[in-house]
């Protein structure tokens, strides 16, 4: 490994290291749950003020969707975050479901957000661009493996662009860039410090043709039958490894999209960020949605959110739209997957629908009850660990949208984007 980059990972590594160290203080009588310290609202310019000269016609909407993704920026209160494909919905048209993207021009962005005084300000936007520095749009790929996109009222179809990124969670690469996940193919991304995407890393015989930047088919083929929104949504990075850990939002469509809603079975795959090559492989068994949240379905149960304490040991969140929990995780005694049969999705039964018995699964227990916090939003997306007892998330607020009136402008759903910064009262180990 180069100098450049042996230093570059342990300016990463720094993030990370107070967990190595000795354990804080016990808590005292008076902190026994966790509490929020810090809670502010982000800005919400109108998108063709984000993104001028790109954005033309915003329709009403506002920033929003930055929730995605949050990690340190370096300096105390400030964080990257990542907007998703942008502002989208799901309207029934002639008892259709339709994808409809109100402003298909916007290019996914990522944000660096200063919070003082208990205010956030916007510090620097970076849209996400082609290799000759053209921005990208948050379309949808391809046909047949992504949903139609159509305009704001579902009538008109759009066309699809191989080079839309669904973005949904950030990591930095000390190296001033930025690796991303996502959701369409789903797919690891590269990214370097001014928006160009340097590489992106998608399953094997997904065919993806006609993107303005490097493709790479590295990923089990697999991972290709992710429920439709459902692909890659939590990323976490280990620099000791080095490695990224990435986990799927839900179980996959395997062999069926029936067999994903009603599965508890996710995966989370470890890639050697150097190369961007699978390295390992494990199941993870996610919460049964009776005893987590009662008033939702199997299929409303969702990982949004990774962070690495050391190699092989996480916290990962699992949520419904309503509720949420942090759960330390641990994958270093579990089955290893990877190159085996249930990375080809021709193999029945599959692992989504009938756990081998030979297989060991990820181990977890239960480390932060966010559920069990009065006043936090709903969509909580971007979770990141500032120190073994501080931890900060965002929500997603799906760039405001209600409903569009006649006139086509956005009646928005006055949900706010925010970042609450919550002490523990234990820990985390």
């Amino acid at each position: 490994m180069s100098r450049p980059l042996i230093a570059a990972l342990a300016t990463v590594a720094a993030v990370t290291v107070a967990f190595t160290g000795p354990a804080d203080a016990a808590p005292t009588t008076r902190d026994k749950a966790p509490r929020v310290t810090s809670d502010v609202t982000l800005p919400a310019p109108a998108l063709a003020e984000f993104e001028r000269g790109l954005v033309e016609d915003d329709r009403g909407v506002k920033l929003g969707g930055v929730g995605s993704g949050l990690y340190p920026a370096g300096r105390p209160g400030e964080y990257w975050m990542v907007t998703d494909r942008g502002p989208n919905g799901e309207p029934k048209i002639d008892g259709e479901k339709r994808r409809t993207f109100p402003v298909p021009e916007f290019a996914p962005a990522i944000v660096r957000v200063a919070v003082r005084h208990g205010k956030a300000r916007i510090v620097k936007a970076i849209t996400l661009k082609k290799s000759d520095g053209t921005p990208i749009t948050g379309l949808s790929n391809q046909e047949g493996h992504d949903e139609v996109p159509y305009t704001w009222d579902g009538l008109t179809e759009l066309p699809y662009d191989p080079n839309g990124l669904d973005t949904e969670d950030i990591v930095t690469d000390g190296r001033g860039g930025f690796w991303l996940v996502e959701e369409y193919s789903p797919s690891l991304v590269h990214v370097a410090a001014n928006g160009r995407i340097l590489a992106r890393y998608v399953p094997k015989g997904l065919k993806l043709t006609g993107a303005g930047y490097p493709v790479h088919e590295t990923l089990p083929a697999v991972f290709a039958t992710r429920q439709q929104n459902r692909g890659f949504e939590a990323l976490g990075i280990s620099p000791a490894e080095p490695a990224l850990y990435i986990a799927v939002q839900s179980p996959l469509a395997n062999p069926d999209k029936k067999a994903g809603k009603a599965s508890s079975v996710a995966r989370i795959l470890r890639v050697d960020l150097r190369t961007g090559r699978p390295t390992a492989e494990w199941a993870y068994t996610m919460e049964n949605v009776a005893t987590f949240d009662p008033k939702a379905e199997q299929g409303d149960m969702k990982i949004s959110a990774l962070n690495v304490l050391s190699p092989g040991r996480l916290l990962l969140q699992e949520r419904t739209d309503a509720l949420a929990r942090l759960y330390t995780v641990d994958v270093r005694r579990a089955t290893n997957l990877l190159r085996g049969p249930h990375d080809d999705p021709a193999t029945t039964p599959s692992l989504e629908t009938s756990l081998p018995k030979g297989i060991t699964v990820a181990t977890k227990s239960l480390a932060v009850d966010l559920a069990a916090i009065p006043g936090l939003p709903g969509k909580i997306e971007g979770v990141t660990v500032l120190d073994p007892r501080t931890i900060a998330i965002a929500n997603d607020n799906d760039f405001g949208l209600g409903s569009f009136g006649e006139d086509g402008r956005l009646i928005d759903s006055g949900v706010a984007s925010r970042i609450l910064t919550i002490s523990l009262p234990r820990p985390l180990r």
